[in-house]
């Protein structure tokens, strides 16, 4: 059966709740919309902007709306989401695996739970551990797919705003995670307006949307002829405009490192060949202009890691999500049912003021 073509006269709901979210599922809406299909959006949450929406985005403003509209399949970048919702609930993941640990020396990526029918993984190291979760749990099915996020990542974007054709320096690009345990952003503070200062390179900045605040304007001020900082809800043209990525442990370098350009990581906490990392900031300049003669070496290791990380470059996964949903939609598989998640979802009700049963 052609299950892209089963898109037809189907409903599909956007479920975000972090900016980041629109560029992740927008391939995925094109997809639809070629085919067909209907999308709306259900923006949950403070965090994320209505202002972000293109004209022609439609959105559903509650939970009795997603009710009445009854979407086919849901799709949401994001570790939970309410499961008295309706709708086939598809992850499509909101970053790769960074090997971040939480507090009890545990990866969230691979955390399961309960939201979930589908699993569209990125690539060979997300998707065997998630394959083994499926047949522990057996109420959700997987499907490597690779990621949407990235299908007009391997096309080069026109008018790209953050390249400069008029300065020939090297470009880099420094990027970091929120958390205060792992940020390199306080911690490179003063290395980092050095080099604003010095010109050696052309420097863009972008943090993480929960960075906090007072970090960030102090990196506002630093703007000058050598260094920018950007805020943005879609990375993908400021990744290709840089040549090297400075970085912590923040998912965003793995989408970097695809683009086959080297990253230098501060105390990372999962560091590999694949890496140029340091923890010794005296040796950060070192780092930095070492990446950027990109050496065969390094480049070798990293085209092995991209192999495991995201083999694809067709720029199709948004096809292969909605065809891997669409087949679990219309072939009504039998899974296990989820756990009843009592606490999770009453606390999802009361955030989103809903108590129809």
């Amino acid at each position: 059966m052609d299950y892209l073509a089963a898109t037809a006269e189907k409903k599909y709901l956007m479920f975000i709740s972090q900016n980041y979210s629109y560029a992740i599922l927008r391939p995925l809406q094109r997809e639809i919309l070629a085919r067909g299909g209907e999308v709306k959006w259900f923006l949950h949450g403070k965090t994320v902007n209505r202002d972000f929406l293109d004209e022609s985005e439609q959105t559903l403003d509650s939970v009795d709306a997603i009710h009445d509209w009854q979407p086919d399949v849901l799709f949401a970048p994001s570790n939970s989401i309410p499961t008295f919702i309706p709708g086939v609930k598809v992850g499509v993941f909101h970053g790769f695996d960074a090997g971040k640990l939480n507090s009890k020396g545990q990866n969230d990526h691979f955390k399961v739970r309960g939201c979930f029918d589908l699993y569209c993984t990125q690539g060979p190291n997300t998707t065997a551990p998630f394959q083994a979760l499926a047949k522990k749990h057996g109420f959700f099915q997987v499907k490597e797919t690779g990621w949407p996020t990235l299908d007009p990542f391997f096309s080069e974007i026109e008018n790209n705003p953050y390249k400069n054709p008029d300065d020939n320096r090297k470009t880099l690009l420094i990027c970091s995670t929120f958390s205060k345990r792992l940020s390199l952003a306080p911690k490179l503070y003063e290395q980092i307006k050095a080099y604003s200062e010095q010109g050696k390179w052309r420097i863009l900045v972008q943090f993480h949307p929960k960075m906090p605040s007072e970090l960030v304007e102090r990196y506002k001020a630093l703007q000058n002829d050598n260094l920018t900082f950007v805020e943005t809800d879609n990375v993908l043209p400021l990744l290709q405009a840089a040549d090297v990525m400075l970085c912590d442990t923040s998912s965003i370098l793995l989408m970097f490192i695809l683009q086959r350009k080297p990253v230098v990581t501060f105390c990372n906490q999962a560091p590999g060949e694949h890496l140029i990392d340091i923890t010794d900031v005296n040796k950060l300049t070192e780092a930095i202009d070492y990446a950027f003669t990109q050496p065969a070496e390094l480049m070798a290791k990293i085209e092995h890691f991209c192999q495991q990380l995201h083999p694809y470059q067709d720029g199709l996964s948004s096809q292969r999500v909605l065809a891997a949903s669409n087949e679990l939609l219309l072939s009504n598989p039998a899974l296990k049912p989820k756990p009843r998640n009592f606490i999770r979802n009453f606390k999802m009700r009361r955030k989103l003021n809903y108590w129809r049963w």
